[in-house]
């Protein structure tokens, strides 16, 4: 990949040569360089008018065609600013930090600034499990908890918008409804949609339903909710997904990896799941002792009343699993196995 790489930066320099330019910087705003004929002269072109297109844009504050202004993205007043104040404590000694704070959905990204901190600290190492633990009550704004890494872990009170836990690298995340909220968590919308999309290791424990998209590109993180909308486990390579509810349609389009099981309670689940890559196929005894540990876990950590549900009705419930296992996935596992298999025999032997 650094040699791929490094041909294209040549190429670059070739071209830029014989434009005339040392830099990329000198190239920018150029326009009169291009030539656009052959493109206008192609018949699905002929007579566009690409001129505004190529106008040179006239600042009056700054003359040159490259980073005229500067951008302010807020970052000042970001929460994580207290947060990593407030967990100084854990980033410079590495002791456990417990901390609480209110959240309204004008705070995104939240955790995501922190979780830099610990890795730029740390690395991929990360903190011992749960070393920083934030309890929020509130409304999270977009892409809580994106990317934070091993040692943090987040509870909201709540609920939340789309991309919670986008990225996530070894944290955890945990939401669930205030503990004042009147109504039935798993017949609920909790999240937005696409949560934990591209997420690579951690946790994510979600009483309540979430929106469409659910653990898109999931490649390597363990994830519980109760309920979710269409395309679930979309391009998923890696991970455990466990819904303790209903799915919508396109279940697992495009899924090449990791697992998903997913509580049928109306035996209608088969008819949701976009066959073209995965099948869904029965549970055995370590499937049923994972699953079960799972739940008992979302429980504990959510006090979900759909996870106690199953879990007192555990041996009728367990009838109801589905699991959904990606084929080229299924090979790779059984060809995995095997190789064990055959090195212990020979080991035996030797």
């Amino acid at each position: 990949m650094t040699n791929f790489f490094e041909f294209i930066a040549t190429e670059v320099r070739e071209y830029l040569a014989q434009l005339g330019f040392r830099s990329l910087q000198e190239a920018v705003g150029r326009v009169e360089m291009l030539n656009a004929k052959l493109a206008v002269d192609h018949w699905k072109a002929r007579g566009l008018d690409i001129s505004p297109i190529l106008a040179v844009p006239q600042n009056p504050y700054n003359q040159t065609p490259y980073h005229s202004t500067q951008q302010d993205h807020g970052l000042a007043a970001a929460l994580d600013n207290k947060l990593i104040v407030d967990c100084k404590n854990a980033l410079e000694n590495s002791r456990p930090v417990s901390i609480e704070h209110q959240i309204n959905n004008t705070n995104r990204a939240v955790g995501t600034m922190l979780g830099y901190e610990v890795t730029k600290r740390f690395g991929e190492v990360g903190l011992p499990d749960a070393t920083i633990a934030i309890r929020f009550t509130g409304s999270a704004g977009q892409s809580f908890g994106a990317f934070i890494p091993k040692g943090i872990e987040l509870r909201l009170e709540g609920d939340s918008n789309d991309y919670l836990g986008k990225g996530l690298s070894g944290g955890r995340i945990i939401l669930h409804p205030d503990k004042r909220a009147n109504f039935v968590a798993h017949e609920n919308v909790i999240a937005g949609n696409v949560i934990g999309y591209g997420a690579t290791s951690g946790e994510i424990f979600i009483s309540g339903v979430v929106g469409e998209r659910f653990c898109v590109r999931n490649s390597g993180a363990t994830a519980v909710v109760e309920g979710l909308g269409d395309h679930g486990c979309e391009y998923m390579t890696g991970g455990r997904v466990v819904v303790l509810g209903a799915t919508g349609r396109n279940f697992a389009a495009g899924m090449s990896g990791g697992i998903a099981f997913v509580y049928d309670i109306d035996d209608d689940f088969q008819s949701r799941v976009n066959n073209e890559l995965v099948d869904v196929v029965g549970l055995d005894e370590t499937d049923l002792v994972w699953l079960e540990q799972i739940i008992r876990r979302h429980h504990e950590l959510t006090n979900s009343v759909r996870a106690g549900d199953v879990l007192a009705n555990w041996q009728v419930a367990k009838t109801k699993m589905r699991k959904v296992l990606p084929r080229d996935y299924a090979r790779v596992i059984a060809e995995i196995e095997k190789a064990k298999s055959e090195k212990v025999v020979v080991t035996a032997n030797g």
